[in-house]
């Protein structure tokens, strides 16, 4: 048996004039994770549609497990799980008979979908409410419930689409835990996300997704190595001065500085200067008279992945934009408290 879970070529899908995949080829290994990245509109949901057999392509294939999506949907739909973007759960029921009724539609027998449902409620942390209408539980909660349905039938594949969108930060940190257990338990995984730091921490293999095309594919840390170079990055707490501090360190690189959205960020991409670069950023701010804070240096992130393969940035959430932003700043600092990032 080949050690590749899932293997995807040349797959193509149109939708009148709007072309959704052009030509994506991917290849899973058997219990990794694949991120498959890119921002709204870029293919990922048709893609995984496709391989999840609710759509069928126009051009190309997609084995799962030796299972073809279009000769045998059947086989495939027996070793796949999906999770969609939104919680396909019935509000109605309560948490342990979605899960029983779902081991229904997998013909499971009945004292086996009710073991099955009281084994995932307490992995996922929801025992306590598990005899009431999920249309009672927290956003955090149905999409832990939604995850366990995905898994009544024990697939060896699961898709997960955007599984976090819409999650607070804790809610989003606690579904990475249950993530990283499956995938340590052996289940192969394919994540769609928009959220740069998502892949950074959950995949062990990122594929870049733009315009319905793959434009790059490899490790976190090779994609990072196609950005080459440092990182400087401040906020500036006066944002009168935000203008004057990216003047200041302008000279630190052959890039323009760059100031985030909101006027108090400034990123200036340094080469590999190496510490000095640090230095000489805290002297030409004190001489311009600019008080920051959170001066850090780090290694490119795959936000400046994005953004220099595709020229533009990438899109999370509105409600979520600004959380990110904190939460890889903070991540950031904490990097640089005891020296330079590695």
């Amino acid at each position: 048996m080949s050690d590749t879970a899932i293997v995807v070529e040349g797959l193509g899908k149109t939708f009148g004039s709007v072309v959704a995949l052009r030509g994506v080829d991917l290849e899973v290994p058997r219990g990794s994770v694949l991120g498959l990245l890119g921002p709204n509109g870029a293919g990922k949901t048709t893609a995984v549609r496709i391989m999840t057999t609710l759509l069928r392509p126009d051009t190309g294939r997609v084995v799962i497990e030796g299972r073809d999506v279009v000769s045998d949907p059947d086989g495939v739909r027996r070793v796949i799980g999906l999770a969609g973007q939104s919680a396909a759960i019935k509000e109605e029921l309560t948490g342990r008979e979605n899960l029983v009724f779902t081991g229904r539609l997998y013909h499971l027998p009945m004292a086996r979908c009710r073991e099955r449902a009281s084994e995932l409620l307490e992995r996922f942390d929801l025992s306590d409410a598990a005899d009431r209408q999920a249309r009672t539980y927290s956003g955090g909660m149905q999409r832990r419930l939604d995850l366990a349905a995905s898994l009544v039938a024990e697939p060896p594949v699961l898709f997960l689409d955007e599984p976090t969108t819409g999650l607070d930060p804790r809610s989003r940190i606690g579904m990475w835990s249950v993530i990283r257990d499956l995938v340590s338990g052996g289940t192969t995984l394919l994540l769609t996300t928009q959220y740069l730091e998502e892949a950074d921490e959950l995949a062990d293999q990122i594929a870049v997704i733009d315009h319905g095309t793959v434009i790059a594919s490899g490790t976190s840390d090779s994609l990072k190595d196609q950005v080459g170079g440092d990182v400087i990055e401040f906020d500036v707490p006066d944002r009168r001065a935000i203008r004057r501090a990216a003047e200041a360190v302008a000279g630190l690189s052959d890039v323009p500085p760059v100031i985030d959205d909101d006027n108090s960020h400034v990123t200036v991409r340094i080469g590999r200067r190496g510490s000095q670069a640090l230095i000489d950023a805290v002297r030409l701010v004190d001489q311009a008279g600019v008080e920051v804070s959170g001066l850090a240096m780090h290694r490119p992130s795959l936000d400046d992945v994005f953004l220099t393969l595709t020229g533009h940035a990438a899109s999370p959430a509105p409600d979520d934009a600004a959380g990110s932003r904190r939460s890889r700043r903070s991540r950031r600092r904490r990097e640089a408290s005891g020296g330079r990032s590695q």
